[in-house]
């Protein structure tokens, strides 16, 4: 399924790591559209992290990887002359994204940094152009697609024609829906915290290094070892709160202390770059008292013994006792950011989730249970199992949106087909004879421009 730009996008974060592993590679051509290259080094570095990923596939590796490199560069030549791009912010928020799914697959920053042998803002910085480059060609694509859809239908005549053997298999799923309470954090110990700062800026006004008390002090694990130094961001990176006070400062200038949904910070001004800022801070939160986190269990106790009495339903006390405003008006589900559905495979769902459910039935509400939240915060959570839908092959009941989609991926595919035709034709395109046997999809090597 070509389409995907597939992939490329599975192995771009690993070529850094590849680099060093296979040793020198000549930079030889391997193919040119338009007036981009493809080189062979870049193909031998996509095998080797895709063989060391277990992908299998039925054909030539090299040449797969090649196609999809082919492919990628006709939508980036394309994207260029139809004046397709992408945001600064939006390549930042992609780099993010990737990161933090490989500090959470690795354990963490330092994890991922030790792995590349590179600080993540060296990462970031060698990373950023693929990802661009990569964006770009997404954006070409949708454009392409965007107006491409199934009716009920087609999706129904798509179904019929997958033989019986061929009816993919729906791993056992489930759909959850939950309810939080954070601790109350004791007054006093917001202004230990606040007082703490205060000392910390009179210790730099009177000469001591600003970077050397965040390496100390900082709650900011990822910044921390670096002093406390974010690196060039745009506003728009940063949360409200913390952009509109470090925006306004000068140079060397530190901050008042600001409340933001992490803590309570102080920032320090260290350079600015048109449109983006570098800056280093201080983190500190305050400290939630053992009482505090028996007050928030215990409510949630009280909260399930309600619900297992019958004497509440789960979507009426969602709405009345939860602390999550990103569920609190959609019955408590959770959302699967991977598909935005509510359905989570077993292997998807948060670590602390996973062992609560694990090996319960359909209805069962866990006993109250503490877990951190997106933001590192600590959290307590009851979690019901709303569904549990049992391996199975796929059927129009059960799966109607995972079979719509994979009509509407055939039919995405095929117009794609129709336009890689259409501009093949009238890009030059030149690919190195070693790949002339290459079982392509798509007929490349008859649009040679010689």
């Amino acid at each position: 399924m070509i389409y995907r730009v597939l992939l490329t996008l599975i192995a771009t974060i690993f070529t850094l790591q590849t680099n060093a592993q296979i040793g020198k590679v000549l930079d030889e051509i391997a193919a040119i559209v338009g007036d981009k290259i493809i080189l062979k080094s870049f193909i031998e570095e996509q095998r080797i992290q895709l063989l060391n990923q277990r992908y299998y596939s039925n054909k030539d590796l090299r040449c797969e990887i090649l196609e999809d490199q082919l492919y990628t560069k006709l939508l980036t030549n394309q994207a260029e002359l139809d004046s397709v791009e992408v945001s600064d912010k939006d390549v930042e928020t992609e780099l993010d994204r990737r990161l933090a799914y490989f500090m959470e697959e690795l354990g963490g920053e330092q994890k991922v940094e030790e792995y590349f042998n590179k600080t993540i803002l060296e990462l970031k910085e060698e990373l950023r152009g693929t990802i661009r480059d990569q964006m770009i060609s997404q954006r070409m694509q949708y454009t392409i697609t965007q107006d491409i859809t199934v009716t009920p239908t087609e999706i129904r005549r798509y179904y019929e024609t997958i033989p019986k053997d061929s009816i993919p298999i729906i791993p056992t799923t489930f759909e959850f829906q939950q309810i939080t309470k954070y601790p109350k954090i004791d007054e006093l110990e917001v202004l230990a915290v606040k007082t703490r700062l205060e000392e910390f800026k009179e210790r730099i006004s009177k000469g001591e290094n600003f970077a050397a008390l965040a390496v100390l002090y900082s709650a900011d694990v990822n910044t921390a070892k670096r002093g406390g130094e974010i690196g060039y961001v745009g506003r728009g990176d940063l949360v409200p709160e913390f952009a509109a006070v470090a925006f306004k400062l000068q140079k060397g200038e530190v901050s008042r202390i600001v409340k933001t949904e992490y803590g309570y910070h102080i920032i320090q001004m260290i350079d600015k770059k048109g449109e983006k800022i570098n800056v280093r801070h201080i983190l500190l939160t305050p400290k939630i008292k053992p009482e505090e986190k028996v007050a928030a269990y215990d409510f949630l106790d009280s909260v399930r013994n309600l619900l297992l009495a019958d004497s509440l339903n789960f979507e009426d006390a969602v709405a009345k006792y939860t602390d999550d405003k990103d569920t609190k008006n959609g019955g408590g589900f959770i959302l699967n950011m991977k598909d935005n559905s509510i359905r989570f495979e077993q292997t998807q769902v948060h670590s602390s989730i996973a062992f609560a459910v694990k090996d319960k039935p359909e209805g069962y509400i866990t006993e109250p249970f503490e877990t951190t939240d997106q933001n590192n915060k600590t959290v307590y959570k009851i979690v019901k199992i709303r569904r549990k839908i049992e391996s199975h092959p796929a059927n129009l009941t059960e799966d109607y949106q995972y079979i719509q989609e994979m009509a509407l991926n055939k039919k995405r595919e095929e117009h794609i087909g129709n336009w890689i035709n259409d501009k093949k034709s009238t890009t030059y395109i030149k690919i190195g004879e070693e790949y002339h046997n290459c079982d392509f999809q798509f007929p490349w090597i008859d649009s040679e421009s010689e």
